[in-house]
């Protein structure tokens, strides 16, 4: 692949990634999550299913230990997490989901399948699953580092 088409494919990912992060956050808000960010959404992802620790958060986010625990902090206020004593490590708290989380990142993938019903509709199941396997091989499971 040359350097212009290896340019217009990243431009495109990154396109497909935002739009779909625009419509997920819109679908949650429909939902009546109205008080969260799209931030909000990347450190769902990584809360579920048995929470993290405010240390791996930050790592997760990209973001240093300070600016993660004052996002933990947020989240508790509006009642979408909260910290429990660590099973493995006594000197760490980990921060779970509460109910409203789990409502919350249900309404989220409520949102992510409206958001791709259009790819589907456009490249069929099969071939959306395909490029779904394609990109998670690609990807390795990294972190979903929002921006700011």
């Amino acid at each position: 692949m040359q350097h212009q088409e290896a340019m217009a494919l990243t431009a495109t990912l990154l396109a497909a990634a935002g739009e779909l992060t625009q419509r997920i956050h819109d679908g949650v808000v429909s939902r009546g999550f109205d008080d969260l960010r799209p931030a909000h959404g990347f450190a769902f992802t990584r809360l579920a299913p048995d929470g993290a620790t405010a240390t791996e958060l930050a790592a997760h986010l990209g973001v240093t230990k300070q600016a993660a625990g004052q996002f933990v902090d947020e989240l508790v206020r509006k009642g979408y997490v909260e910290r429990r004593s660590h099973p493995d490590d006594a000197r760490a708290r980990l921060v779970v989901l509460t109910e409203r989380g789990w409502a919350c990142t249900r309404a989220a993938q409520e949102a992510a399948a409206e958001a791709v019903r259009p790819w589907a509709d456009r490249l069929g199941e099969e071939r959306l699953r395909q490029l779904a396997g394609d990109l998670a091989g690609l990807a390795h499971g990294g972190p979903i580092r929002p921006l700011w």
